[in-house]
């Protein structure tokens, strides 16, 4: 799945283990069960790190690291979405506001062009601005809501055709 989200096979698979593992697990098994290279592993959970899904843990009695994954998808998919947006969506948003500034300067202008710019960053402001306000909700209201479907729509007056 990680994969096909663009995200590198070996991190996904670390964190798909992790994930799975009822108990935190230390890089050396972590290679050994994926058949990795440890220095892939070390490179992977640093990242996976970064995404803020798995943390490092301490097993008493054992000095080497242990890491863990987020078990709360919900938490986890928020903070997939942060760290996506952070990555993607804002600097997507930032690059449209500069080329519509800059179609704001030129001489010749093309109002198709304009237009289309505007289009595609009000979508972009909008749909950033919505998540900005969901990610306040408790999980347990973001998951009420994903499966409100088209009683949501129904709720506005509204139908799904």
């Amino acid at each position: 799945m990680g994969t096909r989200w663009g995200i590198n096979r070996t991190v996904a698979q670390i964190h798909a283990l992790l994930y799975i593992s009822p108990k935190p697990l230390h890089a050396e098994d972590i290679a050994e069960t994926l058949s990795v290279a440890r220095s892939n592993v070390s490179t992977s959970l640093k990242e996976l790190q970064g995404w803020g899904i798995i943390r490092m843990v301490h097993v008493l009695g054992d000095k080497r690291d242990h890491f863990e994954s987020m078990k709360d998808v919900w938490e986890m998919f928020r903070l997939v979405l942060d760290e996506r947006k952070r990555r993607e969506i804002d600097p997507t948003l930032a690059m449209l506001r500069e080329c519509i500034a800059e179609s704001e300067q030129e001489k010749e202008k093309d109002p198709y062009t304009k237009e289309r710019l505007r289009e595609l960053s009000d979508f972009f402001e909008t749909t950033s601005n919505w998540y900005t306000q969901i990610r306040q909700w408790p999980a347990s209201a973001l998951a009420k809501f994903a499966k409100l479907g088209d009683k949501g729509l129904k709720l506005l007056g509204l139908s799904a055709k």
